[in-house]
């Protein structure tokens, strides 16, 4: 199978298993990933992980359909992009942290995928590369908007306009990466993660990620005014009454 989901219960593990292709993406992780997306809105998950079959993580579009693309009109290649563009806002959507488990490296549209992850766990010797200006190709999936937040400039443009590699090591240095692991060890990072997740509360995290999300987007009057409704909402909640107890009575708040 080139991608599938394996359900653990409070957890998500997709799988992009286009291992022969370098994980290239496919139309099965398209489909495969958004139907995860749709699924974590049960109360039961508490995060998605994004990962890989193989040795490398995603090396993005499949070269072999892009020259078929060639072969269709404009209206038609923007339909195309669209779907993957989609994928991104569902992700973007998604009411739980998502984890991306990186092996060997992220490439193009998969690194734009790794990136639109809330958190990152990256093998040490894996390389992100934003090559497609050397297929004469332009960034997509949001990857400029994520690189410009998430790196410096000068990198952002050496990366995108030189197609150079950079080390996951240097992303874990600017705070682009979570945390760095020996090779093998990303999905292992990856579940610890969500355990921890687990362990929170649901609604708070969720809420916590939209809006940390949407502030790239939006003044910082609106920012201050939806932080103000979630604090609000928030606070009367059953999962701040448990947390504020447990904080009083110097325990581990136990969230349902």
């Amino acid at each position: 199978m080139t991608a599938e989901i394996e359900d653990r219960g409070d957890r998500l593990i997709v799988w992009n298993g286009n291992a022969d292709k370098r994980g290239a993406l496919s139309p099965a992780l398209y489909v495969t990933l958004a139907q995860a997306m749709d699924l974590a809105a049960e109360p039961r998950i508490r995060a998605v992980i994004l990962t890989s079959r193989g040795d490398f993580f995603c090396a993005g579009g499949d070269m072999n359909v892009l020259i078929e693309r060639r072969k269709l009109t404009e209206a038609e290649r923007r339909d195309k992009v669209d779907t993957l563009h989609d994928l991104v806002r569902k992700m973007s959507a998604c009411p739980v942290p998502i984890i991306a488990a990186v092996e060997g490296g992220a490439a193009g549209a998969g690194l734009s995928l790794a990136l639109a992850c809330d958190l990152i766990v990256a093998t040490k010797d894996a390389k992100f590369t934003a090559a497609y200006v050397k297929a004469g190709l332009v960034p997509d999936a949001g990857l400029t908007a994520s690189l410009a937040r998430m790196i410096p400039r000068p990198l952002a443009m050496e990366m995108c306009l030189m197609g150079r590699p950079v080390m996951a090591t240097r992303f874990a240095e600017l705070g682009a990466v979570s945390r760095i692991c020996d090779t093998g060890n990303a999905l292992g990072e990856a579940i610890l993660l969500a355990d921890t997740l687990a362990a929170g509360p649901r609604n708070a995290q969720s809420a916590i990620r939209q809006l940390v999300a949407q502030s790239y987007e939006v003044s910082e009057a609106a920012q201050l005014d939806a932080e103000r409704d979630a604090m609000a909402h928030a606070a009367g909640t059953n999962e701040a009454a448990e947390g504020i107890a447990a904080f009083l009575e110097k325990r581990k708040a136990q969230f349902a």
